[in-house]
Order: structure tokens, then sequence, then C-alpha cells
């Protein structure tokens, strides 16, 4: 069985998330407790990777500031089993074109891959933190979290989101192009303003105060405004209409970021507190909020408890891929079966192939999705496999995961051409070729394994090769099978793989 045995998370055990955000990087290292997490580590820097990004593409100085970071983060996380840390990249990496440049050296540094995620899972991830630190009662809550390139908002009830949303709006961002050289007039604040409530403006009435009744904000941001209301005595608690006017009025009285002097606000809060109020303020008056408090859960923390249900096997995205299968229609029987098949060959080339645990989820999740493209149409089905796997929103799944689904998903017939790749770092693109001849040779028998068992074969892996060995006649008997795995020996010997057939 190539899944990990373990079934419950012992008190003691230690779990680390690292938060890769596009203003500041965030570590947090927690001790597990009666089911619980208590954090006894957290360290967090400002790096602005956000910053950095021109034209989609990260500097080379962003991608310095960033490593040099995880490289003292890296210290603290030698205590923690490398399968316990979980690291998630958001906005600045999201839209980052050579993200890689960054992820491959991070991967080095940390010892574990670099999750980067899908807004609507970032959101996710933020409301389970936040979700945590509430009281466990039925209210439906409105979630908002500000970050440095992107503004979740999430609608839930005690520990499940209902609605999710991510835009393309945050306060390292908007200091960019809001607030070019950091100079501060009150015509770069409403053009802040404005933009936002743009971009608001499609979700208005889905997250209006109507369909809520409390509301809760999550980030380093919104804790400075909170606390910069309170101080200031602009508010009694928490975030109010009134006060982020006096705030408002009260920052756009200097001239420049760096001049910004208010008592209670960092020094490295001063570039994006200006941003952060023109967001808050359109959400306030888009969505009809009158109050809002502040969280000490985040993103870090929904990581946390995600891995928790990872290790613990409650695993979100078990859903995703059921919930997947049951909206297309899939045919169970026939992905039972490539299931098997791949498992077979899995267990048989892991070895050599130096093949794990996280492979054999990638193999499992598109043996069971591979064919839902047939629900669009039945020519290149697995095109439109791969395309529904890369594009939809996949609860659970990072960036990079659906990414290799989809290059497994599209591989499993037709020609194997380069530009399937394109997405994939280039460190990768051998293993996730591998997967692609499992699953590739696993479709070959499943209309011969609807219609009877297959015979006893040995079947040996070398570094680059599989043999197989048919009892004698059997392929002259199934002439069919026996045409496609010659096909596949062609085909896999263009990536490498030699298919020695008996």
């Amino acid at each position: 069985m190539p899944e990990e045995t373990t079934d419950t998370l012992p008190d003691g055990s230690l779990l680390a998330a690292v938060d890769l955000g596009s203003n500041s990087f965030h570590l947090i290292i927690a001790k597990i407790e009666h089911g619980e997490m208590r954090p006894i580590e957290a360290l967090a820097e400002k790096v602005q990777l956000g910053a950095g990004l021109e034209d989609d593409r990260l500097s080379g100085e962003a991608i310095e500031r960033g490593l040099e970071c995880l490289g003292r983060f890296a210290q603290l996380l030698e205590s923690v089993e490398p399968e316990r840390v979980r690291v998630v990249g958001t906005n600045a990496l999201r839209v980052a074109h050579n993200r890689h440049e960054f992820t491959i050296p991070a991967r080095r540094i940390l010892g574990t891959r670099v999750d980067v995620v899908y807004g609507r899972e970032e959101a996710r991830l933020v409301y389970l933190g936040v979700a945590h630190t509430l009281a466990d009662d039925v209210k439906s809550r409105l979630v908002i979290d500000i970050g440095g390139g992107s503004t979740e908002l999430i609608i839930g009830q005690r520990f499940e989101p209902q609605l999710l949303e991510s835009l393309q709006m945050g306060c390292v961002s908007y200091a960019k192009t809001c607030f070019p050289g950091g100079q501060i007039t009150i015509d770069a604040y409403r053009r802040a303003y404005d933009q936002a409530r743009l971009l608001l403006a499609p979700i208005r009435h889905q997250y209006h105060a109507r369909n809520w009744q409390d509301c809760v904000g999550s980030s380093g941001t919104l804790k400075a405004i909170d606390a910069l209301l309170t101080q200031h005595g602009w508010c009694d608690s928490g975030i109010d209409r009134t006060g982020l006017r006096k705030l408002e009025s009260r920052l756009l009285e200097f001239d420049a970021m760096e001049d910004i002097n208010l008592d209670g606000l960092a020094a490295q809060r001063r570039n994006v507190i200006l941003p952060g109020v023109a967001i808050i303020s359109a959400l306030f008056d888009v969505l009809g909020i009158e109050h809002m408090r502040t969280s000490n859960g985040a993103l870090r923390e929904g990581v946390i408890y995600d891995l928790m249900g990872r290790l613990s096997h409650e695993d979100v995205r078990e859903r995703t891929i059921n919930a997947l299968m049951q909206r297309y229609s899939v045919d169970t029987d026939t992905a039972d079966i490539v299931e098997r098949r791949a498992r077979v060959f899995f267990t048989a080339t892991r070895q050599e192939w130096q093949l794990d645990t996280p492979d054999w989820e990638l193999l499992r999740w598109t043996a069971r999705t591979h064919e839902i493209g047939l629900a669009i149409a039945h020519k290149h089905f697995n095109r439109h496999s791969a395309y529904v796997l890369r594009n939809a929103d996949l609860p659970g799944f990072s960036q990079e995961e659906q990414e290799q689904l989809a290059v497994i998903a599209v591989g499993q017939r037709g020609k194997l051409a380069d530009e399937m790749y394109t997405d994939i770092a280039v460190t990768d693109i051998p293993r996730i070729q591998k997967l692609v001849s499992i699953i590739r040779l696993a479709v070959c028998f499943k209309h011969v394994e609807k219609l009877e068992r297959l015979p006893d074969f040995t079947l040996e892996a070398g570094p680059d090769s599989l043999s197989f060995t048919f009892p004698p006649e059997w392929l002259e008997q199934h002439p069919l099978t026996a045409r496609e795995l010659s096909n596949e020996q062609e085909l896999l010997a263009k990536i490498g793989l030699v298919l020695l057939i008996a």
C-alpha cells in the first residue's frame, strides 16, 4: 500500500507552516495537544515579494530577499520532520511567471516543496485559521483578509466556508500602482478607493451585510488599523466607519509614506497602511459593513489545521476528488480499474524510479478523474479532463498539484509533446514523465479488465525501463492490447523510457 499508515496525530507532535505572503513571510511551529494546535514558535519578516513584481516577473532582488529570509526560517524548522511542514505561497508567487526561480531554491533551503495556492484556496485556508479562533456558534460570518497582493472574502458558518472569493487588490500592489514614489495625495487615495470599489462591484450582492451576521478581519494590516483606532480613541474596539474616516483624514495630512508618524504604527507598515485604509473603506461602503472585529487567526493557522487533517486521513482533497467525480458523472467501475492497475505499476516501479507517496496520490487522483472530460466531449476527452483539473476551483489543492494533475491527465493518451510540461518546473519533469507513463499503461488495460481477469504477468523496472512478460499466446489472443502496447513502446521511447514486452 503506497499510502501513509499513520491513523492519528499523537499529542506532542510538531507541525509547521510557512506563509510566503506578498508583503511578509510568516513561520509558525505548533505542538498538537488534545487535538488542537498550540503555537510554540513564530517568526515574521517583511520581505515585500510583491513589490519586486515587474510585468508579472519577480526581480532578482526580491527573490534574493525571500531566499535569505527562508535561510533564517530553516534553522527553526530543523526541529520539525519535513513531511510535517507545509509551505504556502500566495498572490505574488501566483502571478509570477518565473516563480520557479524562487520555489526551486526555496525547496532546497527548506527541505520541502512550496505549494503556491490559487486565490480561493487561500481564502479557504484563511477561513479555517480564523474559524478556530472564534466561538463555535451558528452565526453566519464574513471573514476578510487584506494581504499584500490580494484580498480574500469568505462567508461561512462554524468551520465550513460557503462562499469564497479572492480579488486582485492588496496593500503592497496598491501602494505601488496608486501611490507612485510613495507620494500621498487625495487623488492617489481616491484612485485606490475607486479601484477597490470597482473590483467589489460584481460580488456586492452576494457578500452584502444582509447575508451574514458577524464580520471578522484577518491580516496584519487590519490588526494594525484596529490597534490605531483603539489607541487614538477613534473607536472603542475593532474597526468602524467613524474611526476609519478619522484615520483616513489623519493619514492624508502627510505628504509621503515615509513621513507617516503615528503613535502605535510600526515603521514597516508606513508604506502599506494608507492603501489598506482605502481598501477597507471601500469594503465597508460597498458591502454595508458597520463594524469589524479582528482575529489572530490567519492563513498560517489555517495551513496547520489543514495539515492536521491530512496527517489524520481527513484530507479535504479526497472530498474534492469525490465531488468532482459526482459532478461529471464518472464511471466509477472504470476509474477503479485504472486506479488498481496504476497501483500495481506504481508499486513495481516505486523504488527504481524513486517515486514517493505524493506521487502515488497524484496518480490515484488522476486515475479517478481521467475520464471527467467525457462529460464535455468524447473527442479529445483527455484535453477536457486536463482543462478542468487545471482550472477548476479544487479545495485543498495547490496550483502546482493542479498543473501536475492536468499534465498526467492530458498525457494519458495521444502524443507526448514537450509543450505539455510548460508549467512544470524543469527539475520535476522527469518524475512527471514517469507518472504519465504509468497512467498510459494503466489505461491500456482498462477495456480488457472490464471483460476478463488479467493473467498473471511479470513486471520488472529498471531506472529507465519497464519489462512486461505475459503468458504464452496471451498477446496473440488480445491483438488490440498488443497493438496499444506496441504503440506505447514507440511513444515512451521519446521520453527516454524503454518498454520491453514479451
